[in-house]
């Protein structure tokens, strides 16, 4: 935490934060300061259920206004990070899952570059294994299932329809995990990508760079190798899809850093 006043949410002059060019593109001061809450949280040491300072006191921490805590409460919340409870105040969210969610939501930051590259070698690690799985286990109906969603996720593309292509993008991936027949899978490939949501939401503004039209192709390359039954063809097609979507994230922050 640097302790550096953050803007106001209708400021106009182009903030700092961190190490960011501050002739960089313009953020919202409560986007800035959902990032701050997060960072103070994991300096703090808390855990999922542990109680928070108050709107009050983090805005006196972070220099900054009740009202831009409050919008960047409201963030944190969509996205599962933090709990507000009307008249006992904020608390770090518990999250549940088979893997233990909450323990990785505790140390994992979403506006941590390393922390989100790091996401994505596991991504890399678990998404190749359930494809290779997918490969030699999938039923007739998961492999539709997996068609659907990948066409989806295409149209969602053509029609430039995000929300839909997203649907479609979650759909696939997790169909492929379900069909490895492995719950551990299926919870691990759904949870990092619930993290991934939260590092687009918070630092990317909900959005990716260009890779949309490549995923499409890379998602059909997956399908051809479930569907032919060759596990190593299908791990490979996932470690390539994962490996472009890195590139992608990486090209899109160094466009929002350095403009």
């Amino acid at each position: 935490m640097d302790g550096k006043p953050v803007p106001a949410a209708g400021d106009t002059t182009p903030p700092r934060p961190g190490n960011a060019d501050p002739t960089g593109p313009y953020r919202p001061g409560y986007e800035l300061v959902a990032e701050q809450i997060l960072q103070l949280i994991a300096e703090l040491q808390l855990q999922p259920g542990d109680r928070m300072p108050t709107e009050i006191e983090l805005a006196s921490r972070l220099g900054t206004s009740r009202t831009v805590v409050r919008e960047a409460v409201k963030i944190l919340s969509a996205i599962g990070r933090v709990r507000a409870q009307k008249g006992r105040g904020l608390y770090v969210t518990d999250d549940e899952g088979l893997l233990g969610s909450s323990r990785w939501g505790s140390f994992f930051l979403p506006t941590n570059l390393e922390h989100v590259y790091q996401l994505f070698e596991f991504r890399r690690v678990q998404e190749a294994a359930a494809s290779r799985l997918a490969a030699t286990r999938a039923t007739p109906a998961e492999l539709r299932a997996i068609e659907a969603a990948a066409e989806l996720c295409r149209e969602g593309h053509v029609t430039r329809q995000r929300a839909l292509f997203d649907r479609g993008d979650d759909d696939f991936h997790l169909g492929i995990a379900t069909a490895s027949h492995n719950p551990f899978l299926v919870a691990a490939v759904r949870e990092a990508r619930r993290l991934q949501r939260q590092s687009s939401t918070i630092g990317l503004h909900g959005t990716v760079g260009g890779h949309a039209a490549e995923a499409v192709e890379e998602h059909a390359a997956i399908c051809r190798a479930i569907r032919d039954g060759d596990p190593e063809a299908a791990a490979q097609a996932a470690t390539a899809h994962l490996d472009n979507t890195l590139e992608d994230y990486r090209r899109e922050i160094q466009r929002r850093v350095f403009g």
